[in-house]
């Protein structure tokens, strides 16, 4: 499949997400993929720095590059989108002239060194001495992309709304004919797309006698406005008044649209709102996909798509083939949309990477760097950790082969009362064997362990692996006991409570279950429906190597996870709950209270003392305290 290019006005970045389809999914990815894209350009975001959100920015398997307005707010502004397994930029810069500088640079992009310069900026015999270049490119109006096929730009042109930006908007359209003409005098070929607010043509509008009637202007007068002027000097067949201006006697980009569709009528991309024009298709065509005669052969269809809603205007696009002739040869649009070794003859050679990244690119922003989706850490596939340079030991070395940090093997099975649990390797105490006949999961994003030698040494040097709470302390510091492991609740009081203690005593001896090296060869396990190995108690620990009692691990599963026991008040009675109601640090805190009333009626005296946690209050009726 070839590579699709789509423009698009959205009059507010967020705008689309309020019409259908956009709303279903509300996702950028989404409505890139509705509109099957692979580069979009839209103008019109109408947003600042401050307004940039994960979403936006970190679109999975996309990149993004944004003009925004140095001073307006909610105005103006360009951003352009790439989809990452089609297509990557080697090159981006802001606006027309080159007199922008990087994200974290001091130096413009014209005296940047040439090769990290996209080229063909205004020379300075080009530009009137009364023009402010930097306030021309303030505004966020130009986005420039460089691949090795093309030069793109999207732009979003100002309008003609009053008399006080005529200037500016001249200067603007000006200084962009001047950079697409330096461009294609380097040898590149351009593509230039975006919301000109230009009418090219009389197919390009609807009911315009009308508007001439009213405007008591002719069809020539029409035609002969400079910005229709500088549009139809820089396309090919367009219609101009007299004689062509100075350095712009030939055309060099051709309206892919008009080329694909060139007596279509009705072919408009902006409707009025104020006027619900839409529906009757009263609109005009303003918004362009422009290309270099160099590369018109590439393109295998443009159009717009007027049904798409979600703004005042509509995209527009067009597409590239798989295969383009260029320097002689048939190569495949891949090879050239992306920098040399990521692709070659169609077929990917290496991953897109975050190296690839280009310093313009809105991912790098400090809010976003090194940062992703939360989509992406729940979908992306990890890559394997790197290992620890220490090789596993033979068999019968008489050492263990340890658990790296990175390889944590969950095991599941049944506990004592027919539940299923699971418990990392980790958690696992070194004298616990589970049966082999439990089901074993490993976690999909990690390596799988080496596997245990036949004779596997006893757990004397295995390392003993510390938990986050204690690791990096000495043990000495402990206060008490605690619990160490899930395993704790599955293993008998009497093991627990006689573990360790006594001269001589080891985890060894206060087990059920035994390593295998530990046992004489009559005794080695069958791999059957029941492979636990069950060994003989001894003399020192016969009174803790029981079998698992399911009534005393229940009880101790109850006593954490039971519900909470009500206390008892004086009266030997259950205590109500109560919530204080008083303004304070304690509003809203339950607390226990005896459940009687304050006392009977008619009575004299009586002492009552009411308990309230660690609040004690007594009184009598007579008011003593």
């Amino acid at each position: 499949m070839g590579l699709r290019i789509t423009t698009w006005n959205v009059n507010g970045i967020r705008n689309p997400f309020g019409y259908q389809p956009w709303r279903e999914s509300r996702t950028f990815q989404a409505m890139f993929d509705t509109l099957e894209a692979d580069i979009v350009v839209m103008q019109e975001t109408k947003i600042q720095r401050k307004d940039l959100s994960d979403d936006m920015v970190l679109v999975p398997g996309w990149d993004v590059f944004f003009s925004l307005p140095k001073y307006k707010k909610g105005y103006s502004g360009v951003a352009i989108y790439t989809r990452t397994s089609k297509c990557c930029p080697i090159r981006a810069e802001e606006g027309i002239t080159g007199v922008l500088c990087p994200r974290n640079s001091a130096t413009r992009f014209r005296e940047r060194p040439v090769d990290q310069q996209i080229g063909g900026y205004p020379r300075a015999d080009q530009i009137p001495a009364s023009l402010d270049e930097a306030s021309l490119d303030a505004e966020g109006r130009c986005m420039i992309l460089e691949f090795p096929a093309f030069v793109l730009l999207g732009v979003y042109s100002p309008a003609s709304r009053d008399e006080t930006r005529t200037e500016f908007r001249q200067a603007f359209l000006n200084l962009l004919d001047i950079r697409v003409r330096n461009l294609v005098a380097m040898g590149k070929q351009v593509v230039l797309v975006g919301d000109l607010n230009i009418i090219r043509s009389e197919l390009d509008t609807a009911g315009l006698q009308e508007r001439l009637r009213k405007e008591a202007l002719s069809l020539i007068d029409f035609f002969s406005s400079p910005s229709r002027r500088f549009l139809n000097q820089l396309v090919f067949g367009g219609q101009v008044v007299g004689e062509r201006d100075a350095e712009r006697q030939q055309p060099v980009l051709w309206d892919l649209c008009r080329e694909f569709h060139p007596e279509r009528k009705g072919m408009y991309t902006c409707w009025e709102t104020k006027k619900n024009a839409r529906p009757g298709n009263f609109g005009s065509r303003i918004d362009y996909v422009l290309c270099s005669a160099g590369i018109k052969d590439w393109f295998v269809d443009a159009n717009i798509q007027e049904g798409l809603l979600g703004s005042d205007h509509c995209p527009v696009y067009a597409m590239l083939g798989d295969a383009v002739h260029r320097e002689g040869q048939s190569m495949h649009i891949a090879d050239i949309m992306n920098p040399e070794g990521m692709f070659q003859n169609g077929e990917r050679l290496r991953e897109w990477m975050p190296k690839d990244l280009l310093p313009l690119s809105a991912k790098l922003i400090p809010e976003f760097d090194k940062r992703q989706s939360i989509r992406d850490m729940f979908f992306k596939k990890a890559t394997p950790a790197a290992k620890q340079d220490s090789p596993p030991v033979a068999s019968g070395s008489g050492q263990a082969i340890p658990f790296e940090e990175e390889d944590d093997v969950r095991v599941s099975g049944t506990d004592a009362w027919g539940q299923r649990t699971s418990v990392s390797a980790s958690q696992l105490s070194t004298d616990t064997y589970f049966p082999s006949s439990l089901p074993s999961t490993q976690s999909p994003r990690k390596p799988s362990p080496p596997k245990r030698p036949a004779e596997y040494p006893g757990p004397a040097n295995r390392p003993q692996k510390k938990s986050k709470a204690t690791r990096g302390k000495d043990s000495s510091a402990k206060s008490g006991p605690a619990q160490s492991s899930l395993m704790g609740f599955f293993k008998p009081k009497a093991a627990e409570s006689s573990a360790g203690n006594g001269p001589g005593r080891s985890n060894e001896g206060s087990s059920p279950f035994r390593k295998n090296a530990s046992l004489p060869a009559a005794l080695k396990p069958t791999f059957g429906e029941d492979s636990v190995e069950r060994v003989p108690p001894t003399d020192a620990d016969a009174e803790d190597a029981m079998v698992h009692d399911p009534i005393v691990a229940k009880e101790s599963w109850s006593k954490l996870l039971g519900k909470r026991v009500v206390p008892k008040c004086e009266h030997d009675e259950d205590c109500k709950s109560q919530v204080t109601r008083k303004p304070g640090v304690n509003c809203g805190r339950s607390f226990f209270a005896c459940a009687r009333p304050l006392g009977p009626s008619g009575a004299k005296e009586i002492n009552t003392e009411f308990r309230c946690g660690t609040f004690i209050w007594s009184s009598d009726w007579n008011g003593r305290q």
